[in-house]
């Protein structure tokens, strides 16, 4: 890795997650086609290299929850128990079952296509409305954080970056989500990653994680992290949540153009 192709990283980790963290997000989801259409991460190297992304940023954001308190929460235990096993089946099928670009750029827009505009949709029916929506159940939120959990681990997110949005969407607020979120993300992302670590060791091709360039990206989100959080009860929930929803319908919009050239 090169030093420009570093300082890029870096530069790209600390503005994606400054403008993430504040809503329970790493910025990984958004960093993935940096790295491939940018940093030039071959697939399937890249879900690797994010989820070791995930593993140094995400101490950042951890670091200032925790000194809010806001980490013991049952919500934070919720979470990690679903999507620990779900991110190590993601793993599984991204390695075996959907390793090429052309299915890889599928899965970037049907993911954030729908996600974008689900999230743009809710918040602004959220900020219409006065009543709050119904918080789900224990056992809703496990399900859904195991599925999540699966689709991170084909898409190299960790989970978090799903769950943040649709459960802040289904009625929970933000400083509740938020950190249970990036808590999620950060165990589930050491698990991914060290699970298509031990892969690699057995299947030929790009497997294993881009060390320098995940680190390179993860201590730029790690001060990004830590920024985003401490301007959390700054910014106005609403407009981030409206970015969010943009940048990520912009994202999939992008890979679906590509997939119909």
């Amino acid at each position: 890795m090169s030093w420009s192709t570093g300082l890029l990283g870096f530069a790209a980790g600390l503005l994606i997650s400054v403008a993430t963290a504040p809503v329970g997000v790493s910025g990984a989801v958004f960093l993935l086609p940096v790295q491939v259409s940018v940093l030039g991460v071959p697939s399937p190297a890249v879900t690797p290299t994010n989820l070791l992304y995930n593993v140094v940023a995400g101490p950042g954001a951890l670091l200032r929850h925790h000194r809010a308190g806001t980490l013991r929460r049952p919500l934070t235990r919720l979470l990690v128990l679903g999507t620990v096993p779900g991110v190590v089946v993601g793993a599984v099928i991204r390695v075996f079952a959907v390793p090429g670009p052309s299915v890889f750029r599928l899965l970037i827009a049907v993911l954030l296509l729908p996600l974008g505009g689900w999230l743009c949709l809710r918040t602004l029916r959220r900020a219409s409305r006065t009543a709050p929506a119904r918080e789900p159940s224990s056992r809703a939120v496990t399900r859904l954080a195991m599925a999540v959990g699966v689709a991170g681990g084909i898409y190299g997110i960790g989970g978090g970056s799903l769950l943040g949005p649709i459960l802040v969407g289904r009625g929970m607020p933000v400083a509740k989500v938020a950190p249970a979120a990036l808590a999620a993300t950060f165990v589930t992302s050491v698990v991914g990653a060290g699970t298509y670590a031990l892969l690699s060791l057995s299947v030929t091709g790009d497997i294993a994680p881009y060390w320098s360039l995940g680190l390179a990206c993860g201590l730029g989100g790690l001060c990004g992290g830590y920024l985003g959080a401490r301007l959390q009860p700054r910014l106005p929930e609403t407009a981030l949540r409206l970015l969010l929803g943009v940048l990520a319908l912009g994202v999939g919009g992008l890979y679906a153009v590509q997939l119909l050239r």
